[in-house]
């Protein structure tokens, strides 16, 4: 799948230039509180907003990575189908917690839509859709390796994810 791959890079890039602008605005106004006894109105609301972003949309690239935490050391001293269930079991469970947070999330973000930030006058529903997206798309790698689970096209190795990839 080149287009994910692709698409996976392009949001990687963005996070990069969010974090850069984020450190440039904390450490501008640092300077200038300290050194000039002045700052950038904006700086702390921006700042706040891109961390959540940042913060968000890193949780999603870094679990289509399998790269959280987890029970490796329990769950690989278990057998095959014993790793499956397990398996089975966590992803469901954090599937049904994703698709909480997608109706709540939902629900949200248009009621902040009328809500806006003192200082920038973003709409709060903006901000908040960071946690929208990254629930969605949790809900949809969780559901395609339950679907790969269920069917059978889930390698032995598969089952216990080493966080390997999170390195490359």
């Amino acid at each position: 799948m080149k287009w994910l791959d692709a698409l996976i890079g392009f949001v990687e890039w963005v996070l990069v230039v969010m974090f850069g602008i984020m450190a440039i605005l904390v450490f501008g106004n640092v300077v200038l509180r300290y050194g000039f006894n002045s700052g950038i109105v904006f700086s702390e609301e921006v700042s706040r907003f891109l961390f959540m972003w940042l913060t968000l949309i890193g949780a999603l690239i870094v679990m289509k990575d399998h790269g959280h935490l987890g029970m490796n050391s329990l769950v690989s001293r278990l057998g095959e189908r014993g790793q499956r269930i397990c398996r089975f079991l966590a992803d469901s469970l954090t599937l049904a917690c994703c698709l909480l947070l997608v109706h709540g999330t939902w629900k949200q973000v248009i009621i902040g839509m009328d809500d806006h930030a003192p200082v920038t006058g973003i709409p709060m529903g903006i901000v908040q859709s960071a946690l929208l997206i990254s629930s969605i798309g949790m809900a949809l790698v969780l559901a395609y390796g339950l679907w790969r689970l269920v069917t059978g096209r889930m390698s032995k190795e598969e089952l216990v994810p080493s966080g390997d990839n999170a390195a490359e």
